[in-house]
């Protein structure tokens, strides 16, 4: 009773403080487009309360009571995200334009100069953003493992991460990425995590467009946040009602060629663990690695990187990971992302001791499709057998020219 009472509490301080958020912008706005039109007042006032009211309902529901299809996530869901990435950007832009104006006795004309300077980059970086959203990449990355069997080497394995499929997703998009895994040929194909995007019907929608995805080795799934907020137990059945890859959550699977062996592991997520005990996909480490015999070559996937601190101290050659999407906006050049000021590990390669790790950009994106720098991937790993461990990630190529390539074969 008294925990309910507490989150009742805290949704009612979120609400206060969300409504204070919006008088502040809004009548910033408000100010900054006054007689600049006939009837802005009423247009901001329109547009403030139609990509409010869907926030409010979403928090105080704390999901959507119905399925929101295609229509509803383009023509809702969408444009209320499009008017809260850009309400606090071009309101402290006019703010700061305002101050700027006074010292000139030109508040009002400087504030919307800068205002509307703001908007026009910001809204030409969204559209450019789109068009970076599809424009599906390959990465070569070759690891080097010391003691990898002689066997395994030159095994490839693509990896795939945070296709927040859904009724949104372009099908066009997802047969290129479907087209291009089979022009591929991967020995091994990992998905790791995010799947879906926020619903376990979802599902559906990933199983029509990459549910005939095979590899020689297998497939492998493990589960990211976006499929705990979903609702892991359904999203799980989901899966596995339409055999959609081997499903490891702090689970592992052997593989063998010839008499050689590796391992592969598969983690939970740590949203898991906020997310009551019901949905049995926290990660457990101990669990996730009781079956790999002693001194076996390994690679784990774990959706969130977070993990491969605790995942390298038990001699795990490769992790693979994806959850942070490089913030969707990064700079390879200089290795900096959105993620970058808030993760150590955030993007691409790292190497530490015996251990690597390669975080994935991701394969589709989340909320509103944007991508600048951080263009949507399929990872192709190369084991290689080799006396020092090593990992080194190449530039990345349009899948478009792997798949022109293959026809004209």
């Amino acid at each position: 009773m008294a925990l309910a009472s507490a989150r009742c509490r805290s949704l009612l301080c979120l609400m206060l403080y969300f409504v204070l958020y919006l008088i502040v912008t809004w009548s910033a706005i408000t100010m900054l487009t006054w007689s600049l039109f006939p009837g802005a007042p009423i247009v901001v006032a329109f547009v403030a309360i139609c990509s409010a009211a869907p926030i409010f309902i979403f928090i105080t529901r704390r999901s959507w009571t119905f399925y929101p299809v295609a229509l509803f996530r383009l023509l809702v869901i969408r444009p209320v995200l499009y008017v809260q990435l850009l309400l606090p950007l071009v309101t402290t832009a006019g703010i700061i334009g305002a101050v700027v104006g006074v010292p000139f006795g030109s508040t009002l004309y400087i504030a919307r100069l800068v205002a509307g300077n703001i908007f026009l980059i910001c809204a030409l970086l969204l559209f450019l953003g789109i068009f970076g959203s599809r424009l599906l990449v390959v990465r070569n990355v070759e690891a080097f493992v010391e003691n990898l069997p002689v066997e395994f080497d030159g095994t490839t394995l693509a990896q795939l991460s945070d296709l927040h499929i859904g009724p949104q997703t372009s099908k066009r998009f997802l047969k290129r990425v479907a087209e291009t895994v089979r022009a591929l040929k991967p020995d091994i194909i990992a998905v790791t995590g995010d799947l879906i995007d926020d619903r376990p019907e979802d599902v559906n929608d990933y199983a029509e467009s990459l549910g005939d995805m095979h590899a020689p080795l297998g497939v492998y799934v493990v589960p990211g946040n976006h499929e705990v907020y979903a609702g892991w137990n359904a999203v799980r059945n989901g899966l596995r009602t339409r055999n959609l890859g081997n499903i490891l959550v702090n689970d592992s699977s052997l593989l063998r060629i010839g008499a050689a062996t590796i391992a592969i592991v598969g983690t939970g997520d740590p949203a898991g663990g906020m997310r009551g005990a019901g949905a049995n996909v926290a990660p457990d480490l101990d669990q996730a690695f009781a079956k790999v015999p002693a001194n076996t070559i390994t690679i784990a996937l774990a959706h969130n990187p977070g993990l491969w601190v605790a995942i390298q101290q038990r001699g795990v050659a490769l992790t693979l990971s994806g959850h942070t999407h490089w913030g969707q906006f990064s700079i390879p050049a200089v290795n900096w992302s959105f993620a970058s000021p808030w993760l150590k590990h955030s993007m691409g390669a790292y190497h530490e001791g015996k251990s690597l790790l390669y975080i994935s950009p991701g394969t589709g994106f989340w909320g509103v499709p944007f991508r600048l720098g951080a263009w949507p991937e399929i990872t192709l790993f190369t084991l290689r057998q080799s006396t020092e461990t090593s990992i080194v990630a190449g530039k990345p190529f349009r899948a478009r020219t792997l798949l022109n390539k293959q026809a004209a074969l």
